[in-house]
């Protein structure tokens, strides 16, 4: 599979990588208390949840391209992001 990795690039047949992740996107609940002289700042554990974010992200390397999708609804397939890449 790695040796793919090493042919020479052909616009006919690109090699296109596709990965996919799910991020929680968070807020805070208390506002930081900033820094002083000698102390830290201080920022509470508390969070509140602000959703999901979904992203997925297709990469050619031999052609130096790269198509990234964000979306916070859900997606049941990879074609419906790839379309136009």
């Amino acid at each position: 599979m790695l040796a793919v990795y090493h042919l020479p690039y052909d616009p006919d047949y690109p090699v296109v990588c596709m990965d996919e992740s799910c991020k929680q996107m968070i807020g805070e609940v208390h506002q930081p208390i900033p820094c002083a002289p000698r102390r830290p700042a201080r920022i509470d554990d508390e969070y509140v949840r602000n959703g999901v974010a979904e992203i997925f992200m297709a990469v050619e390397p031999l052609a130096g391209k790269r198509h990234v999708a964000v979306t916070t609804e859900p997606v049941n397939d990879f074609e419906t992001l790839t379309v136009g890449i």
